[in-house]
């Protein structure tokens, strides 16, 4: 137990940058509701509805994160902040990592019965602050869905997901980050696919007159050591 306990703590400083220690983390309202989880599902799946709800709702009243007792979790799934809603069949692979302000919710069944409705999020996707995942579609592994994007597709394995509806930057899935990345996204990685085309044309613009700049310079002292002779 307390080694699995040292894995989980070890998975989430490996992915925050912020604590100085293990006991640190255990401070975090994402793993108290993800503790408070465990046991609310461990008690829906014994049909103990009214139980599961109760510890359910002391959850989020203590951390601010509201996780539904149907939800289907795995191993190391951090969530960093609080303030998200997980819905009934949402179902969560192992290393999903979630910033603050996350839904993952429900969109309504066209023959009124209850089914699946919320998202499958599948191992090491990360959603970005404010991020809206809705209806029973499929994040990919691997997927990075950027802050206060709305997704309403499936997302192809890898991809990076921005803006309202969510679109994809193009990112080809041979080329997505194997490596966590605190917060989602590099710096350095723009969104759009114009505006990155933009940004290359400048900075082969710029390396141009640069070179433009020294050649005439150095054309400029060539002349004048002429004229001094």
């Amino acid at each position: 137990m307390f080694q699995r306990l040292k894995a989980y703590l070890d998975s989430i400083r490996a992915r925050d940058p912020a604590p100085r220690s293990h006991a640190e983390i255990l401070l975090y309202p994402g793993v108290w509701a993800l503790a408070y989880h465990r046991i609310a599902h461990a008690l829906f799946r014994n049909r103990l509805f009214f139980l599961a709800r109760v510890v359910n709702h002391w959850s989020r009243f203590v951390t601010a994160i509201d996780i539904h007792p149907g939800a289907k979790i795995g191993r190391n799934f951090f969530i960093d902040h609080g303030f998200v809603v997980i819905g009934e069949t949402a179902e969560i692979g192992d290393d999903v990592t979630i910033y603050q302000c996350v839904t993952l919710g429900g969109t309504s069944p066209d023959n009124g019965v209850g089914g699946k409705r919320h998202p499958t999020i599948r191992d090491g996707a990360i959603l970005g602050s404010g991020a809206q995942v809705l209806g029973p579609i499929i994040v990919g592994e691997r997927a990075r869905i950027g802050a206060n994007a709305v997704v309403t597709r499936d997302v192809p394995e890898g991809a990076v997901m921005v803006g309202i509806p969510a679109k994809s930057t193009l990112v080809e899935a041979q080329k997505w980050q194997k490596d966590f990345v605190p917060y989602g996204t590099p710096c350095s990685e723009l969104f759009d696919p114009q505006t990155q085309k933009l940004e290359i044309m400048r900075c082969e613009l710029e390396a141009m007159r640069k070179r433009l700049d020294a050649v005439l310079a150095e054309r400029r002292e060539q002349g004048e050591q002429r004229d001094s002779a």
